[in-house]
């Protein structure tokens, strides 16, 4: 197993995987919830990803939050649309995207006017913050494209 150096939460090998499920793999046990995901966290990354938790809730009523891809994310009904995630490098990320299996993007659109995101596709935006600073910096811009985004793909 890899475990990144800014956290502790670990990576499950390809064979659990395979199984499904929703959880992060975690000192051994599987991490079920947010809370348990949070315990993980470093202090600096606990407050960027609370930070960014905090700016994802506010931007639209009836988010569903929980653990997907080892990470706390957002999802209108069952489908996901905002996932968070820690780099290796002990940046945060947020990921703006349409959930996990490929749609054509090919028509779609999305204005991102303060380009905020790199968009690896039309439909998958990421965007990394080195620290808190820069999350909060940020806060206004990012409500505003969470609530978009979100609304645009609801």
């Amino acid at each position: 197993m890899r475990c990144s150096a800014a956290m502790t939460i670990w990576r499950r090998p390809a064979s659990e995987c395979a199984r499904g499920g929703a959880q992060a793999l975690m000192e051994g046990h599987f991490i079920s919830d947010v809370d348990e995901y949070r315990r993980g966290l470093t202090p600096p990354l606990l407050a960027m990803v609370d930070a960014l938790r905090d700016i994802v809730r506010g931007s639209y009523d009836g988010l569903s939050e929980r653990i997907k891809w080892n990470a706390p994310s957002f999802a209108i009904g069952d489908q996901d649309r905002i996932t968070l995630g820690v780099a290796r490098n002990g940046a945060v990320r947020l990921v703006l995207h349409r959930g996990a299996k490929v749609k054509d993007s090919s028509d779609y659109q999305f204005d991102d006017h303060n380009h905020l995101a790199s968009w690896v596709a039309s439909d998958r935006g990421v965007i990394m913050f080195a620290d808190i600073a820069e999350i909060e910096a940020k806060r206004a811009e990012l409500t505003d494209l969470c609530s978009r985004w979100l609304t645009r793909t609801a």
